[in-house]
Protein backbone atom coordinates (compact mmCIF):
# COMPACT_ATOMS: atom_id res chain seq x y z
CA UNK A 1 0.00 0.00 0.00
CA UNK A 2 1.42 3.69 -0.75
CA UNK A 3 0.84 4.60 2.49
CA UNK A 4 2.99 2.31 4.13
CA UNK A 5 5.37 4.51 1.74
CA UNK A 6 4.11 7.71 2.78
CA UNK A 7 4.91 7.96 6.57
CA UNK A 8 0.91 8.20 7.20
CA UNK A 9 -0.85 5.16 8.40
CA UNK A 10 -4.40 4.27 8.40
CA UNK A 11 -5.99 3.59 11.89
CA UNK A 12 -8.08 0.43 11.87
CA UNK A 13 -11.37 -0.94 10.95
CA UNK A 14 -14.29 -2.75 12.91
CA UNK A 15 -17.03 -4.53 11.37
CA UNK A 16 -20.28 -6.34 13.02
CA UNK A 17 -23.08 -8.87 12.03
CA UNK A 18 -25.88 -9.83 14.28
CA UNK A 19 -28.81 -11.82 13.96
CA UNK A 20 -27.77 -13.37 10.53
CA UNK A 21 -26.65 -17.00 10.20
CA UNK A 22 -24.00 -16.42 7.64
CA UNK A 23 -22.46 -13.92 10.19
CA UNK A 24 -18.83 -15.18 9.78
CA UNK A 25 -19.23 -14.95 6.06
CA UNK A 26 -20.66 -11.30 5.99
CA UNK A 27 -17.77 -10.40 8.04
CA UNK A 28 -15.30 -11.76 5.91
CA UNK A 29 -16.28 -9.79 3.23
CA UNK A 30 -16.93 -6.58 5.25
CA UNK A 31 -13.48 -6.59 7.00
CA UNK A 32 -12.17 -6.84 2.72
CA UNK A 33 -14.32 -3.58 2.61
CA UNK A 34 -12.42 -2.31 5.57
CA UNK A 35 -8.76 -3.40 4.42
CA UNK A 36 -7.41 -0.14 3.48
CA UNK A 37 -7.60 0.82 7.18
CA UNK A 38 -5.30 -1.93 8.17
CA UNK A 39 -3.28 -4.49 6.42
CA UNK A 40 -0.75 -6.33 9.66
CA UNK A 41 -3.48 -8.58 10.86
CA UNK A 42 -7.08 -9.39 11.14
CA UNK A 43 -8.92 -11.40 13.16
CA UNK A 44 -12.90 -12.19 13.93
CA UNK A 45 -14.81 -13.37 17.03
CA UNK A 46 -18.58 -15.70 16.20
CA UNK A 47 -20.97 -16.28 18.47
CA UNK A 48 -23.41 -18.99 17.77
CA UNK A 49 -25.76 -18.21 20.98
CA UNK A 50 -23.86 -20.63 23.40
CA UNK A 51 -20.05 -19.74 22.86
CA UNK A 52 -17.73 -17.82 21.39
CA UNK A 53 -15.26 -19.03 18.65
CA UNK A 54 -12.04 -16.77 17.51
CA UNK A 55 -9.66 -16.75 14.65
CA UNK A 56 -6.88 -14.60 13.54
CA UNK A 57 -3.55 -13.83 12.20
CA UNK A 58 -0.86 -11.61 10.62
CA UNK A 59 -1.68 -10.73 7.08
CA UNK A 60 -4.58 -9.55 5.03
CA UNK A 61 -8.04 -10.43 5.35
CA UNK A 62 -7.44 -13.13 1.95
CA UNK A 63 -4.57 -14.37 3.58
CA UNK A 64 -5.59 -15.10 7.00
CA UNK A 65 -9.01 -16.46 6.02
CA UNK A 66 -9.34 -19.49 3.72
CA UNK A 67 -12.20 -21.40 3.24
CA UNK A 68 -11.18 -24.13 5.53
CA UNK A 69 -11.05 -21.48 8.61
CA UNK A 70 -14.23 -19.90 7.50
CA UNK A 71 -16.41 -22.92 6.91
CA UNK A 72 -15.14 -24.03 10.39
CA UNK A 73 -16.58 -20.53 12.42
CA UNK A 74 -20.80 -21.24 12.76
CA UNK A 75 -22.95 -18.71 14.18
CA UNK A 76 -25.24 -15.65 14.04
CA UNK A 77 -23.27 -13.05 15.39
CA UNK A 78 -19.79 -12.03 15.00
CA UNK A 79 -17.04 -9.04 15.18
CA UNK A 80 -14.42 -8.76 13.31
CA UNK A 81 -11.21 -6.14 13.02
CA UNK A 82 -8.26 -5.56 10.16
CA UNK A 83 -5.09 -3.61 11.87
CA UNK A 84 -2.67 -0.81 11.42
CA UNK A 85 -0.62 -1.25 14.83
CA UNK A 86 -0.29 2.00 16.27
CA UNK A 87 -0.35 1.87 20.39
CA UNK A 88 0.90 -1.18 21.79
CA UNK A 89 3.11 -1.95 18.26
CA UNK A 90 3.14 -5.37 16.50
CA UNK A 91 3.18 -8.87 17.91
CA UNK A 92 0.71 -11.34 17.70
CA UNK A 93 -0.95 -10.88 20.76
CA UNK A 94 -2.04 -7.46 19.80
CA UNK A 95 -4.36 -8.65 17.69
CA UNK A 96 -7.71 -8.08 17.65
CA UNK A 97 -10.48 -8.69 18.48
CA UNK A 98 -9.41 -10.04 22.12
CA UNK A 99 -10.80 -12.63 23.92
CA UNK A 100 -11.21 -13.29 27.17
CA UNK A 101 -12.24 -16.41 28.63
CA UNK A 102 -13.86 -17.45 31.92
CA UNK A 103 -15.09 -20.41 33.59
CA UNK A 104 -17.43 -18.22 36.74
CA UNK A 105 -19.14 -15.37 34.49
CA UNK A 106 -19.25 -15.21 30.38
CA UNK A 107 -17.03 -14.87 27.62
CA UNK A 108 -16.58 -11.34 26.35
CA UNK A 109 -14.93 -9.97 22.83
CA UNK A 110 -13.46 -6.46 22.22
CA UNK A 111 -12.54 -4.95 18.85
CA UNK A 112 -11.18 -1.07 18.64
CA UNK A 113 -10.64 1.24 16.35
CA UNK A 114 -9.01 4.68 18.03
CA UNK A 115 -6.81 5.06 20.70
CA UNK A 116 -6.86 5.73 24.47
CA UNK A 117 -4.97 8.66 25.89
CA UNK A 118 -5.83 7.25 29.45
CA UNK A 119 -4.69 3.97 28.67
CA UNK A 120 -1.54 4.06 30.71
CA UNK A 121 -3.10 5.73 33.79
CA UNK A 122 -6.15 2.37 33.94
CA UNK A 123 -3.44 0.04 33.53
CA UNK A 124 -1.47 1.13 36.49
CA UNK A 125 -4.95 1.30 38.29
CA UNK A 126 -5.56 -2.02 36.89
CA UNK A 127 -2.63 -4.04 37.85
CA UNK A 128 -2.72 -2.59 41.11
CA UNK A 129 -6.20 -4.52 41.53
CA UNK A 130 -4.60 -7.98 40.39
CA UNK A 131 -5.55 -7.56 36.40
CA UNK A 132 -2.40 -9.14 34.19
CA UNK A 133 -2.47 -7.64 30.56
CA UNK A 134 -1.92 -10.34 27.72
CA UNK A 135 -0.98 -7.26 25.26
CA UNK A 136 0.78 -4.08 25.38
CA UNK A 137 -2.28 -2.62 23.31
CA UNK A 138 -4.64 -0.07 25.05
CA UNK A 139 -7.68 -1.90 23.84
CA UNK A 140 -7.61 -4.98 26.39
CA UNK A 141 -8.28 -2.10 28.68
CA UNK A 142 -11.97 -1.95 28.76
CA UNK A 143 -12.27 -5.49 29.05
CA UNK A 144 -10.54 -5.58 32.07
CA UNK A 145 -12.86 -2.46 33.65
CA UNK A 146 -15.65 -4.63 32.48
CA UNK A 147 -14.53 -7.85 34.04
CA UNK A 148 -14.49 -5.78 37.42
CA UNK A 149 -17.75 -3.54 37.56
CA UNK A 150 -20.02 -4.91 40.36
CA UNK A 151 -23.09 -3.58 38.00
CA UNK A 152 -25.87 -5.64 36.78
CA UNK A 153 -26.71 -6.48 34.29
CA UNK A 154 -24.10 -6.10 31.48
CA UNK A 155 -25.03 -3.43 29.76
CA UNK A 156 -24.65 -1.48 32.85
CA UNK A 157 -20.72 -2.92 33.32
CA UNK A 158 -20.31 -1.54 29.79
CA UNK A 159 -21.51 1.93 30.53
CA UNK A 160 -20.23 2.01 34.21
CA UNK A 161 -16.62 0.98 32.22
CA UNK A 162 -16.90 3.46 28.55
CA UNK A 163 -17.30 6.21 30.96
CA UNK A 164 -13.47 5.74 32.34
CA UNK A 165 -11.94 5.65 29.01
CA UNK A 166 -10.73 9.23 27.51
CA UNK A 167 -9.30 9.19 23.80
CA UNK A 168 -10.94 7.60 20.54
CA UNK A 169 -12.85 5.10 19.96
CA UNK A 170 -15.45 3.03 17.99
CA UNK A 171 -15.97 -0.44 20.49
CA UNK A 172 -17.13 -3.25 19.42
CA UNK A 173 -18.23 -5.29 22.63
CA UNK A 174 -20.07 -9.12 22.45
CA UNK A 175 -20.77 -11.76 24.56
CA UNK A 176 -22.60 -14.60 23.86
CA UNK A 177 -25.97 -13.19 23.39
CA UNK A 178 -25.78 -9.62 23.10
CA UNK A 179 -23.55 -7.19 20.82
CA UNK A 180 -23.00 -3.64 22.06
CA UNK A 181 -21.24 -0.87 19.67
CA UNK A 182 -19.95 2.48 21.21
CA UNK A 183 -18.23 5.94 20.05
CA UNK A 184 -16.41 8.04 21.92
CA UNK A 185 -18.16 11.32 23.37
CA UNK A 186 -15.79 13.10 21.03
CA UNK A 187 -17.00 10.86 17.37
CA UNK A 188 -13.22 11.05 17.02
CA UNK A 189 -13.85 7.68 15.07
CA UNK A 190 -17.08 6.80 12.91
CA UNK A 191 -19.20 3.75 13.51
CA UNK A 192 -22.70 3.35 11.69
CA UNK A 193 -25.44 1.12 11.81
CA UNK A 194 -26.91 -0.83 8.60
CA UNK A 195 -29.51 -3.59 8.06
CA UNK A 196 -28.95 -6.80 6.59
CA UNK A 197 -31.92 -9.10 6.56
CA UNK A 198 -33.69 -9.56 9.70
CA UNK A 199 -30.15 -8.70 11.12
CA UNK A 200 -27.50 -5.80 11.74
CA UNK A 201 -24.64 -4.38 10.92
CA UNK A 202 -22.05 -2.05 12.62
CA UNK A 203 -18.86 -0.76 10.40
CA UNK A 204 -16.53 1.89 10.53
CA UNK A 205 -17.13 2.73 6.91
CA UNK A 206 -20.12 2.28 4.92
CA UNK A 207 -18.68 1.47 2.08
CA UNK A 208 -18.73 -1.93 3.85
CA UNK A 209 -22.80 -1.86 3.61
CA UNK A 210 -22.16 -1.44 0.15
CA UNK A 211 -20.47 -4.73 0.24
CA UNK A 212 -22.52 -6.92 1.80
CA UNK A 213 -25.71 -5.79 0.51
CA UNK A 214 -26.95 -4.00 3.55
CA UNK A 215 -28.96 -0.68 4.04
CA UNK A 216 -27.66 2.30 5.94
CA UNK A 217 -29.75 3.10 9.43
CA UNK A 218 -27.68 5.99 11.04
CA UNK A 219 -24.68 7.21 12.10
CA UNK A 220 -23.90 6.02 15.97
CA UNK A 221 -23.59 9.51 17.89
CA UNK A 222 -20.89 10.62 19.75
CA UNK A 223 -21.47 9.44 23.49
CA UNK A 224 -23.81 6.91 22.43
CA UNK A 225 -23.88 3.32 22.06
CA UNK A 226 -26.24 0.78 20.51
CA UNK A 227 -27.16 -2.52 22.21
CA UNK A 228 -28.53 -5.77 20.69
CA UNK A 229 -29.72 -9.10 22.18
CA UNK A 230 -32.79 -11.45 21.91
CA UNK A 231 -35.15 -8.55 22.68
CA UNK A 232 -34.14 -6.45 19.81
CA UNK A 233 -32.12 -3.26 19.01
CA UNK A 234 -31.69 -0.47 21.84
CA UNK A 235 -29.53 2.97 22.11
CA UNK A 236 -28.24 4.16 25.22
CA UNK A 237 -26.52 7.37 25.95
CA UNK A 238 -23.71 6.26 28.16
CA UNK A 239 -21.79 9.91 28.06
CA UNK A 240 -22.80 13.60 27.59
CA UNK A 241 -22.31 14.82 23.58
CA UNK A 242 -18.61 16.64 23.77
CA UNK A 243 -17.80 19.07 21.19
CA UNK A 244 -17.78 17.02 17.84
CA UNK A 245 -14.69 16.18 16.53
CA UNK A 246 -14.35 13.92 13.56
CA UNK A 247 -11.04 13.10 12.69
CA UNK A 248 -10.54 15.59 9.78
CA UNK A 249 -7.99 13.16 8.39
CA UNK A 250 -11.15 10.37 7.57
CA UNK A 251 -12.21 13.05 4.95
CA UNK A 252 -8.29 13.61 3.46
CA UNK A 253 -7.20 10.73 3.23
CA UNK A 254 -8.37 7.50 5.71
CA UNK A 255 -12.08 6.79 4.20
CA UNK A 256 -12.84 5.31 1.09
CA UNK A 257 -14.04 7.81 -1.58
CA UNK A 258 -17.41 5.52 -2.05
CA UNK A 259 -18.05 5.94 2.43
CA UNK A 260 -20.17 8.58 4.01
CA UNK A 261 -18.78 9.97 7.05
CA UNK A 262 -21.28 11.54 9.02
CA UNK A 263 -23.21 11.88 6.10
CA UNK A 264 -21.03 13.96 4.16
CA UNK A 265 -19.55 11.68 0.67
CA UNK A 266 -15.62 11.28 1.31
CA UNK A 267 -15.18 11.69 -2.96
CA UNK A 268 -17.49 14.71 -2.58
CA UNK A 269 -16.27 16.23 0.31
CA UNK A 270 -12.32 15.75 -1.39
CA UNK A 271 -13.71 17.20 -4.69
CA UNK A 272 -15.02 20.56 -2.80
CA UNK A 273 -11.59 20.45 -0.83
CA UNK A 274 -10.04 20.40 -4.55
CA UNK A 275 -12.13 23.41 -5.77
CA UNK A 276 -11.42 25.69 -2.46
CA UNK A 277 -7.50 24.70 -3.30
CA UNK A 278 -7.42 25.62 -6.31
CA UNK A 279 -9.01 29.37 -5.16
CA UNK A 280 -6.49 29.38 -3.01
CA UNK A 281 -3.16 28.28 -5.28
CA UNK A 282 -4.01 28.86 -8.41
CA UNK A 283 -0.96 28.58 -11.05
CA UNK A 284 -0.40 28.19 -14.88
CA UNK A 285 0.35 24.81 -15.57
CA UNK A 286 -0.92 22.49 -18.31
CA UNK A 287 -2.03 19.53 -16.59
CA UNK A 288 -3.19 18.43 -13.37
CA UNK A 289 -2.51 15.10 -11.88
CA UNK A 290 -3.35 13.34 -8.19
CA UNK A 291 -1.32 10.70 -6.20
CA UNK A 292 -3.39 7.41 -6.54
CA UNK A 293 -5.72 6.74 -4.42
CA UNK A 294 -6.91 9.43 -2.39
CA UNK A 295 -5.45 12.70 -3.80
CA UNK A 296 -7.83 11.28 -7.31
CA UNK A 297 -10.95 13.19 -5.96
CA UNK A 298 -9.44 16.02 -4.64
CA UNK A 299 -7.77 16.92 -8.12
CA UNK A 300 -10.46 15.92 -9.93
CA UNK A 301 -12.11 19.29 -8.15
CA UNK A 302 -9.28 21.19 -8.26
CA UNK A 303 -8.93 20.44 -12.39
CA UNK A 304 -12.75 21.67 -12.56
CA UNK A 305 -12.20 24.45 -11.04
CA UNK A 306 -9.06 25.84 -12.73
CA UNK A 307 -10.26 24.64 -16.00
CA UNK A 308 -6.79 22.90 -16.67
CA UNK A 309 -7.62 19.43 -17.99
CA UNK A 310 -7.22 16.54 -15.24
CA UNK A 311 -5.08 13.49 -16.21
CA UNK A 312 -3.95 10.19 -15.14
CA UNK A 313 -0.25 10.94 -14.98
CA UNK A 314 0.26 8.32 -12.29
CA UNK A 315 0.30 5.22 -11.84
CA UNK A 316 -0.46 2.96 -8.94
CA UNK A 317 0.73 -0.83 -9.72
CA UNK A 318 -1.54 -2.96 -7.05
CA UNK A 319 0.47 -6.15 -6.94
CA UNK A 320 3.73 -5.46 -5.09
CA UNK A 321 5.00 -6.52 -2.02
CA UNK A 322 4.08 -4.04 1.25
CA UNK A 323 7.81 -2.05 1.73
CA UNK A 324 7.79 -1.84 5.25
CA UNK A 325 9.10 -5.17 5.16
CA UNK A 326 11.97 -3.79 3.36
CA UNK A 327 15.17 -3.10 5.51
CA UNK A 328 17.14 -0.79 3.68
CA UNK A 329 16.88 2.72 2.50
CA UNK A 330 18.14 1.55 -0.78
CA UNK A 331 14.54 -1.12 -0.96
CA UNK A 332 12.79 1.43 0.26
CA UNK A 333 13.32 3.87 -2.72
CA UNK A 334 13.21 1.00 -5.25
CA UNK A 335 9.52 0.26 -3.47
CA UNK A 336 8.06 4.07 -4.53
CA UNK A 337 9.36 3.14 -8.34
CA UNK A 338 7.68 -0.18 -7.95
CA UNK A 339 4.54 1.37 -6.74
CA UNK A 340 4.16 4.65 -8.69
CA UNK A 341 4.90 5.20 -12.43
CA UNK A 342 4.53 8.40 -14.47
CA UNK A 343 3.18 8.43 -17.76
CA UNK A 344 5.57 9.55 -19.51
CA UNK A 345 3.03 10.85 -22.62
CA UNK A 346 0.87 12.90 -19.83
CA UNK A 347 3.48 14.84 -18.24
CA UNK A 348 6.57 15.08 -20.58
CA UNK A 349 6.80 18.73 -21.61
CA UNK A 350 4.54 20.02 -19.28
CA UNK A 351 3.95 22.41 -16.88
CA UNK A 352 2.60 19.68 -13.79
CA UNK A 353 0.41 20.51 -11.10
CA UNK A 354 0.84 17.36 -8.78
CA UNK A 355 -2.54 17.28 -6.12
CA UNK A 356 -1.74 15.34 -2.96
CA UNK A 357 -3.86 14.56 0.21
CA UNK A 358 -0.46 15.77 2.42
CA UNK A 359 2.66 15.56 3.43
CA UNK A 360 3.69 13.76 6.70
CA UNK A 361 7.80 13.17 6.22
CA UNK A 362 8.52 14.33 3.19
CA UNK A 363 10.31 11.39 2.05
CA UNK A 364 7.83 10.34 -0.30
CA UNK A 365 6.75 13.74 -1.63
CA UNK A 366 10.45 14.37 -2.97
CA UNK A 367 10.46 10.80 -4.71
CA UNK A 368 7.48 11.59 -6.66
CA UNK A 369 8.49 14.94 -7.57
CA UNK A 370 12.00 13.36 -8.89
CA UNK A 371 10.04 10.75 -10.67
CA UNK A 372 8.32 13.54 -12.61
CA UNK A 373 11.31 15.36 -13.58
CA UNK A 374 12.62 12.10 -14.99
CA UNK A 375 9.43 11.65 -17.04
CA UNK A 376 10.41 14.91 -18.14
CA UNK A 377 8.10 17.27 -16.77
CA UNK A 378 9.24 20.75 -16.54
CA UNK A 379 8.04 22.09 -13.64
CA UNK A 380 6.28 20.15 -10.69
CA UNK A 381 4.18 22.40 -8.28
CA UNK A 382 2.84 20.53 -5.20
CA UNK A 383 -0.70 21.00 -3.71
CA UNK A 384 -1.94 19.85 -0.36
CA UNK A 385 -5.91 18.96 0.13
CA UNK A 386 -5.05 19.80 3.92
CA UNK A 387 -2.75 22.08 5.85
CA UNK A 388 0.34 21.65 7.00
CA UNK A 389 0.67 18.73 9.88
CA UNK A 390 2.89 20.05 12.38
CA UNK A 391 1.57 18.12 15.83
CA UNK A 392 1.55 14.80 16.37
CA UNK A 393 -2.09 12.57 16.94
CA UNK A 394 -2.50 10.44 20.07
CA UNK A 395 -5.54 8.92 18.55
CA UNK A 396 -5.05 6.48 16.65
CA UNK A 397 -2.71 7.97 13.24
CA UNK A 398 1.21 6.95 13.26
CA UNK A 399 2.40 10.03 13.87
CA UNK A 400 3.17 10.03 17.68
CA UNK A 401 6.11 12.88 17.28
CA UNK A 402 7.02 16.41 16.54
CA UNK A 403 10.52 14.69 15.00
CA UNK A 404 8.58 12.78 12.49
CA UNK A 405 6.93 15.76 10.77
CA UNK A 406 8.62 17.57 8.20
CA UNK A 407 6.23 21.30 8.78
CA UNK A 408 7.19 20.96 12.22
CA UNK A 409 10.50 21.64 11.71
CA UNK A 410 10.65 23.61 8.48
CA UNK A 411 8.80 26.50 6.94
CA UNK A 412 6.59 25.99 3.89
CA UNK A 413 9.56 27.97 1.79
CA UNK A 414 12.38 25.04 3.19
CA UNK A 415 9.46 21.80 2.62
CA UNK A 416 9.34 23.17 -0.73
CA UNK A 417 12.96 22.63 -1.77
CA UNK A 418 13.85 19.55 0.44
CA UNK A 419 10.84 18.01 -2.25
CA UNK A 420 12.24 19.99 -5.03
CA UNK A 421 9.00 21.08 -6.08
CA UNK A 422 8.73 24.60 -8.11
CA UNK A 423 5.91 26.32 -6.24
CA UNK A 424 4.30 24.16 -2.87
CA UNK A 425 0.82 25.35 -1.47
CA UNK A 426 -1.87 23.91 1.03
CA UNK A 427 -5.56 23.96 1.50
CA UNK A 428 -6.23 26.50 4.64
CA UNK A 429 -7.73 25.44 7.57
CA UNK A 430 -11.01 26.97 7.16
CA UNK A 431 -11.07 25.69 3.38
CA UNK A 432 -11.12 22.10 4.81
CA UNK A 433 -13.41 22.84 7.40
CA UNK A 434 -15.95 24.34 5.16
CA UNK A 435 -15.35 22.04 2.68
CA UNK A 436 -17.20 19.10 5.59
CA UNK A 437 -19.88 21.44 7.12
CA UNK A 438 -21.01 21.73 3.51
CA UNK A 439 -21.26 18.59 2.84
CA UNK A 440 -22.54 17.26 6.29
CA UNK A 441 -26.12 16.22 5.52
CA UNK A 442 -26.87 17.62 9.76
CA UNK A 443 -28.64 20.42 11.02
CA UNK A 444 -25.91 20.40 13.78
CA UNK A 445 -22.92 22.37 13.27
CA UNK A 446 -20.58 19.27 13.05
CA UNK A 447 -17.04 20.03 14.19
CA UNK A 448 -13.41 19.07 13.26
CA UNK A 449 -10.39 17.63 14.86
CA UNK A 450 -7.63 19.77 13.27
CA UNK A 451 -5.34 18.76 16.25
CA UNK A 452 -2.32 17.59 13.96
CA UNK A 453 -2.67 20.86 12.18
CA UNK A 454 -3.45 23.02 14.98
CA UNK A 455 -1.97 21.32 17.82
CA UNK A 456 -5.40 22.00 19.58
CA UNK A 457 -6.51 18.39 21.23
CA UNK A 458 -10.25 18.27 21.80
CA UNK A 459 -9.67 15.65 24.75
CA UNK A 460 -6.80 16.03 27.93
CA UNK A 461 -3.65 14.57 26.72
CA UNK A 462 -2.85 12.47 30.34
CA UNK A 463 -1.45 9.17 30.91
CA UNK A 464 0.79 9.84 27.76
CA UNK A 465 4.99 9.15 28.73
CA UNK A 466 6.64 12.39 29.32
CA UNK A 467 8.41 12.47 26.45
CA UNK A 468 5.27 13.06 24.26
CA UNK A 469 4.22 15.52 26.01
CA UNK A 470 7.23 17.52 26.02
CA UNK A 471 7.52 16.90 22.28
CA UNK A 472 3.43 18.79 22.12
CA UNK A 473 5.06 21.66 24.01
CA UNK A 474 7.83 22.54 21.25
Amino acid sequence: MLAEIKGLNEECGVFAVWGHNDAPQITYYGLHALQHRGQEATGMVVTNGKILDIYKGNGLVTEVFQEESLRNLKGCGSIGHVRYCTSGGGGSENIQPFLFRSSSTYDLALAHNGNLVNANVLKAELEKMGSIFHSTSDTEVLGHLIRRSTKKPFIDQVMESLVRLEGAFAYLIMKDDELIGARDPHGLRPLSLGRLGDGYILTSETCAFHVVGATFIRDIEPGELVWMNQEGIHFKRFAPKKIWAMCAMEYVYFARPDSDVDGANVHSTRKKMGKYLAQETSVDADVVIGVPDSSISCAVGYAEQSGIPYELGLIKNRYVARTFIQPSQALREQGVKMKLSPVRSIVEGKRVIMVDDSIVRGTTSRRIVNLLREAGATEVHVRIGCPPIRFPCFYGIDTSTKEELISAKFSNEEVRKLIGADSLEYLSEQALIRAVQEEVNSSENQGLCMACYTGQYPTALFGLDQEKEEKIKI
